[in-house]
């Protein structure tokens, strides 16, 4: 198998978010593993709303579908807003329904890393929840390990470096398990 490919997608529009860190941090963990990735965050994910009767898709759109369509392995980060995940986020995984006729349907056979932050742990744990039952019902793999982190903690300073040891650890692990769960299928 050649290098693997990791797609994350997320965060918000406000660049160095913690999402986006965390995310960068898995990333990072997985190009030190061997594979090959791409971040989908920010204005990126500055798209129109999802229409499933509009075939009609921007440049953007294209490109995420694409990048996921060609992913071996998916993060998915999103910021707990009021309990959830952004809208911006579940736009952007709305698009996923473009992949329903790929040769592997939406997210299917692929190791999908959950990543939720939030300003507290309730909104944290509950916004991992849904991103786990979005993955679900996109036919991914949701790795055993999710990242639920506390963002009212300082969690990554400045440069994005993890200032928690156990956050890294977990992102660490997050990686190897969908590291894993690719070298399995290949």
């Amino acid at each position: 198998m050649t290098s693997p490919y990791i797609v994350a997608v997320g965060g918000t529009l406000r660049p160095n978010s913690s999402t986006e860190w965390a995310m960068r941090h898995v990333l990072a963990a997985a190009e030190r593993a061997g594979a090959r990735t791409k971040l989908i965050s920010g204005a990126q994910l500055q798209l129109p709303l999802y229409q499933p009767e509009n075939q009609e898709r921007g440049e953007g759109a294209r490109f995420l579908v694409a990048e996921l369509s060609r992913a071996d392995g998916i993060i998915v980060g999103s910021p707990g807003y009021h309990g959830s995940i952004s809208g911006l986020v579940k736009n952007a995984l709305d698009y996923a329904e473009d992949l329903r006729t790929d040769a592997r349907p939406y997210f299917s056979g692929r190791a999908v890393g959950c990543i939720a932050t939030a300003g507290g742990w309730p909104g944290a744990v509950n916004t991992l929840g849904a991103l786990r039952d979005i993955v679900h019902a996109l036919r991914g793999w949701p790795t055993p390990l999710g990242a639920a982190i506390n963002s009212a903690e300082c969690v990554f300073d400045a440069q994005g470096t993890c200032q928690v040891p156990r956050v890294g650890e977990i992102l660490d692990m997050m990686a190897e398990e969908v590291m894993s769960f690719v070298h399995r299928r290949a």
